[in-house]
């Protein structure tokens, strides 16, 4: 077992009233990993504190250097990958492949904004008179919170985190209580790549009270969360009365829909990719499939033998192929899902039940005939239940698609390029995929959803964080 502590201001200490919390394996809910400070509201302030003294200098460091900075925590995170990826399993549940593969996304993202350094800019623009020079540049918003999940413990809070650091804001990092030790790898990857005391900050402890806190915090200029709708909208309300730039992502009720010219295989393959993978722990993951009639009853069988086929287990084993639920709250959740899907009259075709022992294991669910709008298909449930949704047609399941309140991923599959492009049209959904899974990201890509599953503000990942990581100041000089 790991004893941890916060980072504020350089310094690694406690909670400054000394309370704790312990983390544990989801696979093997008796081993405690690790036990972290409880971080109180004072500890917050103190560290948004700590990142406003260190942010000048940090702000005034050439571009390139600080990306230099980034470089050289992709190189360490390559050196610790083994050791941080089975972190990832033990702390979040993931296999280890799933983990694996994380943690590279983190390095591949450090190392695109370390490449951000060398691009950071403005424009140059025609002046309206004479012996004038117009142009705009871009600077830094000073103090960014950066608010993160606990299914991405690596690669979210990289794809906040290194962003804001390049283009010159200094941190304060609150991750999720369920997986600060992952969290931690990177910060102590950041660090010992040579970031400045102060720069980055770490508190961790319950978001009702840090995340609170920053969020109500005028040193904080700007915040960014990942998280429930419900926080969100707090976070969001409590950060802007003192004008705060706030981006949110907030999860999503995210459907495929198979066509019937669609190949089968491919399209159960895709709805298993996509509602299986991760644990079904994943905003952009699959939890509707809106399938033609004319295939719907193939598809059903062919869809719960794959459900049934998967091997539940450990993450750390050899040949599992889901892991658990993180906690037993969730897993909790997932189950009163199966229930109300029950209740509600949909047909249980595989899984429903929980699977192993001393973990926190449910076997990979399918409900078919799954009412449009029934709670199994309008609210987010954050695990591996696929409700199957019947359409008469391509307009019918477009209808049902859109038919939530959120908006995040969507994706098709069919053979038919008119259809395929008629659904990129008409899907509200920020991130739109044909013959893929809902899940997975290109990093270089801009991220973020419709309606109810974002801020719709800013965008995250890819040159659109610059909008959100950096404010535009215009120049006009006269030199005659």
């Amino acid at each position: 077992m790991e004893t941890c502590k916060n980072l504020i201001g350089g310094e690694w200490v406690g909670a400054s009233d000394h309370a704790s919390f312990e983390t544990r394996n989801p696979a093997c809910a008796d081993e405690v990993l690790a036990v972290f400070p409880s971080a109180t509201a004072a500890d917050a302030a103190q560290a948004a504190a700590a990142a406003a003294e260190a942010f000048p200098a940090w702000a005034a460091t050439p571009a390139p250097a600080r990306g230099a900075v980034l470089f050289k925590a992709a190189e360490l995170l390559t050196e610790r990958l083994g050791k941080v990826a089975r972190t990832l399993t033990r702390e979040e549940g993931k296999t280890l492949a799933e983990a694996t593969g994380e943690v590279v996304r983190a390095r591949d993202i450090l190392r695109y904004y370390g490449g951000e350094g060398w691009r950071l800019g403005g424009d140059l623009l025609p002046a309206n008179a004479p012996h004038a020079m117009l142009y705009s540049r871009r600077e830094p918003l000073g103090v960014v919170a950066a608010i993160t999940p606990w299914n991405f413990p690596i690669a979210i809070p990289t794809w906040k985190i290194a962003p804001a650091l390049v283009y010159g804001n200094a941190v304060v990092f609150k991750p999720a209580s369920a997986t600060p030790l992952t969290a931690l790898r990177l910060v102590e990857c950041l660090v010992d790549a040579g970031l400045p005391a102060g720069v980055l900050n770490l508190v961790t402890g319950a978001g009702s009270v840090t995340g609170g806190a920053l969020a109500g915090d005028p040193v904080v200029r700007g915040l960014t969360f990942t998280g429930s709708r419900d926080t969100g909208s707090r976070i969001y309300s409590r950060a802007t009365e003192h004008y705060a730039r706030v981006q949110l992502e907030m999860g999503g009720k995210n459907p495929t829909i198979v066509l019937d010219d669609a190949d089968l295989e491919l399209a159960v393959k895709l709805a298993v990719m996509g509602g299986f993978s991760l644990t079904g722990q994943s905003c952009t993951a699959t939890s509707r499939v809106i399938v033609e009639e004319g295939i719907a009853d193939r598809f059903a069988a062919a869809l719960a033998e794959a459900a049934n086929a998967l091997n539940v287990g450990d993450g750390l084993e050899s040949g599992v192929q889901m892991g658990p639920a993180v906690s037993e709250e969730q897993l909790e959740t997932d189950l009163d899902y199966v229930r109300i899907g029950r209740e509600e009259g949909a047909e249980l075709l595989a899984g429903g039940g929980r699977a192993g022992d001393g973990g926190h294991f449910l076997r990979p669910t399918v409900f078919d005939g799954v009412d449009v709008h029934s709670r199994l298909a309008q609210e987010e449930i954050f695990g591996p239940v696929i409700g199957i949704v019947r359409a008469r047609d391509l307009d019918d399941a477009i209808f049902k698609a859109n038919a939530v309140g959120y908006g995040l991923a969507a994706s098709i599959c069919t053979n038919d390029l008119r259809r395929a492009m008629t659904f990129v049209d008409r899907i509200e959904a920020g991130v739109v995929k044909v013959n893929e899974p809902t899940t997975g990201l290109a990093l270089q890509a801009p991220f973020g959803g419709f309606k109810q599953s974002s801020a719709n503000t800013f965008k995250e990942q890819g040159p659109a964080a610059l909008d959100f990581y950096t404010r535009t100041k215009t120049v006009y000089i006269t030199y005659d």
